[in-house]
C-alpha cells in the first residue's frame, strides 16, 4: 500500500497511518497581530456562545485578525464613548485641577458606564 495517495474528485492527499487513510489537512497560517482584552473577551464569548463561527474564524485563518479588529474597534468606541460623555456632563480640566477627588469619582463613574456600552455593542453581540 503506498503511503501517499492523491484522491481526484476531491483534490486532497491522504496519509496512511496504520491500516487506515487519513486526509492531510492543515490550517492556513495567519499574520500575527496583538489581540488587546476587547478581543480575549471576545474570543471567549465566541468559543463558548458562538462555536461555528469560532471554528469557522479558526479553520479559516482569520480568528487572530478579526479579534484584533474587534480590539482596535472596540478602543476606538471605548474613548469616543467616555469623550462624549464627559463633554456632556460638563467634565473639564478645570474641574480637574480645583477638585481632583470629585473628578475622578465622576470619571470612574463614565468608563464604568462605557464599558459596559462596549460590552453591550460590540463585545457580547
Amino acid at each position: 500500500m503506498d503511503k501517499y495517495i492523491f484522491n481526484v474528485t476531491n483534490g486532497l492527499w491522504y496519509e496512511l497511518v496504520g491500516d487506515y487513510y487519513f486526509p492531510c489537512l492543515t490550517v492556513p497560517t495567519e499574520e500575527e497581530q496583538l489581540v488587546g482584552v476587547w478581543g480575549q473577551r471576545h474570543k471567549r464569548f465566541l468559543k463558548e456562545c458562538r462555536p461555528a463561527l469560532y471554528n469557522a474564524l479558526l479553520l479559516s485563518g482569520k480568528l487572530n485578525g478579526y479579534l484584533a479588529d474587534i480590539d482596535r474597534q472596540a478602543q476606538e468606541r471605548l474613548d469616543t464613548v467616555i469623550e462624549q460623555m464627559a463633554q456632556s456632563q460638563g467634565i473639564t480640566e478645570t474641574l480637574k485641577v480645583t477638585d481632583q477627588m470629585v473628578w475622578v469619582g465622576k470619571m470612574n463613574n463614565i468608563r464604568a458606564s462605557a464599558m459596559e456600552i462596549v460590552n453591550k455593542e460590540l463585545i457580547y453581540a
